[in-house]
This record gives C-alpha cells, structure tokens and sequence, in this order.
C-alpha cells in the first residue's frame, strides 16, 4: 500500500476568489490562490510544499531558458451537482510527463508524489472551481531545469511547480483548420510524442500564419512528405469516414499521447464503435469530404475536450464538411466522458480520482 505524502502550507492572508469574474473568464489568464512547489536536488525530490501563488525569481543563467528542459502537463478538476470535487486521470499525466522527463534528460516524478500534491492542491483551492456547467478547473504541472550554467548538458537540478486556475470552454464555435503543408511540428527521432515546451515554441509562427488567414489552428502533418494527418496546435483529430471512427496512430513517436484521445477511442469501443488508429492520409480525409463519406471531424484534447471542425482548409482550398455532417457520435461519446468526470455515471475504468 502506498504512503501518502502530505506538505506543509503557507495559505494566503485574502483569497481573491470572491472579486473574480467568474462569468468572464479568459482560459488560462485567471489563477488559483496557491502553488505546489517542489525541489530536485540531484538525487530526489524534496521541500515540497504548497505556498502562495505568486512570481519566482530565476538567474538570466536559468539551464532551461538557454537549452529548453522544461516539459508540462495538462489536467482538469470539476465540481458536480452534489458539490463532489473529482479529478480526471492524474494517474495517466503522472506516467506521460515520466516518458516526457525520460527524453529530455530529466527526474521522473513518483506517481503517488505527483497525485499527492494534485490532490492537496486542489483541496486547498476547492473554491476556485467553478459549478456552472461547461466549466472546470484547469491544472498545470510543469518542471525545469534549474541549475545556473552555459553550457550544453542537463541539468542537475530541477524545480516543480503545479498552478491552476479556473476556466470555461477552450473553443466556443465550431472550428475552421488549415492543414499545414510547409512547416513541421515534429520529425522521427525527435521529442514529438514528448509534452516539451519547445515544441510548443516552435509551432508559433505557423499558428501564427494560420490564423492571420483566418483559421482557429493547423492540422499538423508529417515532416517528410506532408503527406499525413499527425494533430492539431492543441489537440489530437479524429475522423468518423463511413461507420469507422478513424485516427493517427501514435506510434510514429511525433504525435502527443493525448489522456483525452485514449478516453475518448476506448468509449467508443465500448460502444460497438469500430476504431483505426493508424496512418491518415491528407488525401483520404479530403477525398471522403468529396465522397460524402466524412460524418464527423473533430478534436480532442484536455482543454477542448471534443471540439466539432466545420472547415478544413488545404492549399488553398477550403472544404465545408457540414454538408454531410452527422455529429451524433462525438456528442454521445462527450455526453459519457462528462458524466463520468463529474461522477454521474459509474466509472468502470478507475479514471476519476474523488478529492
């Protein structure tokens, strides 16, 4: 049986919650009271503790603003009908961010040491998650190198942080995406699958470019040919082409392991749905659009759950996919993902963890 660790708390003298706009919010903007702080030392974790939320003082020499060892994750908290505090998955984010640490030359984190603090955290903060339908509260674990060195090698030391903040939906229209013919986000052999900051950094500028044209984000394709469908800026796709519901495999270690596609191709399933994870040819996707064969598309992430696409634009070309559309499933499959996050519905897979 395992230990569970608790951490000393340094609370704020004045929530902020009552003065904030919960009505209005901005995703990601509006933080939570508190902060989970945590220490690697070189040879384990330690100090950690939970304090107010607030900056941090860093040397210019900082190893990860030269060489970029940071990694992150991605998680969300709710609050149901009853008044139940529940988190979804925090298990499968503590194991994605060990294989993200692992490429990138950084300590893993213990399982229960990462829920722990989750949970602590989120107990702590309980008033800032939000009840109204739709909303929940988003939570950032993110981890960087410390040590204060020029010089090409991996740290020996390394800071921990979990902020949160509450937040409504991350898409609130149907989305209108470009597939990306030029730049690449990952290529074989590289940190793709890994949740590294800099793949991030790197994807700007043609996101940037995307939107100046009047898209929401890019389709990602591969770096060779872009001849196949990889994701989205911030989220996994997926396709129901005839009574298959189909999606990019991620084996080709350039696509992120998303804990909400995982969730969202294992309802299905278990629904009788017939799922391909597999390599998506861009001309398959526009040829079934043509075809009339194209029922669904839509993304899949932590922070926009299911999020319906309506326009997929391609060299040039825009295709309208609502002709055709039948989003029966996605909505079922949201619906389920939903009950089961908030505790309305039993959760046979152990995904929800009660605060």
């Amino acid at each position: 049986m395992s230990t569970v660790t608790t951490f000393p708390v340094e609370q704020v003298g004045q929530s902020r919650v009552a003065a904030t706009d919960f009505e209005n919010l901005v995703f990601g903007t509006v933080f939570s009271d508190h902060m989970f702080v945590s220490n690697y030392n070189g040879s384990e974790w330690a100090d950690g503790r939970i304090m107010p939320f607030g900056k941090i003082q860093v040397s210019p020499a900082l190893v990860s603003l030269h060489y970029g060892q940071a990694i992150f994750e991605g998680l969300k908290a709710y609050r149901n009908a009853s008044g139940d505090i529940l988190m979804f998955r925090p298990q499968a984010n503590a194991r994605r961010m060990n294989r993200s640490a692992e490429r990138m030359c950084m300590p893993s984190i213990p399982e229960d040491y990462f829920v722990d603090a989750l949970k602590e955290l989120v107990r702590l903060d309980a008033g800032w998650i939000p009840s109204k339908p739709g909303y929940s509260l988003y939570i950032r674990p993110v981890m960087f190198a410390t040590d204060d060195m020029l010089g090409v090698k991996p740290s020996k030391t390394y800071g921990f942080y979990i902020i949160t903040c509450p937040v409504g939906a991350f898409f609130n229209q149907p989305l209108k995406l470009k597939i990306e013919t030029k730049f690449s986000r990952a290529a074989d052999g590289g940190v793709g699958y890994a949740k590294a900051a800099g793949n991030y950094g790197g994807s700007m500028y043609p996101q940037k470019v995307a939107q100046d044209e009047g898209f929401h984000q890019v389709i990602w394709t591969d770096s060779k040919e872009h001849k196949y469908v990889e994701e989205a800026g911030a989220m996994n796709v997926a396709f129901v082409i005839g009574d298959k519901l189909v999606t990019p495999n991620t084996t080709t270690g350039t696509i992120l392991e998303g804990i909400t596609r995982d969730s969202v191709l294992t309802l299905a399933r278990d629904m009788g749905v017939t799922v391909e994870e597999r390599r998506v040819e861009v001309k398959e996707v526009l040829d079934a659009i043509a075809n009339k064969q194209l029922r669904e598309a839509f993304g899949i992430g932590t922070a926009a759950t299911i999020a319906p696409i309506h326009t997929i634009g391609h060299e040039g070309k825009l295709y309208d996919l609502t002709a055709n559309m039948q989003d029966d499933l996605s909505k079922q499959i949201a619906q389920q993902l939903d009950q089961i996050r908030k505790g309305e519905i039993e959760d046979k897979y152990n995904w929800v963890v009660r605060i």
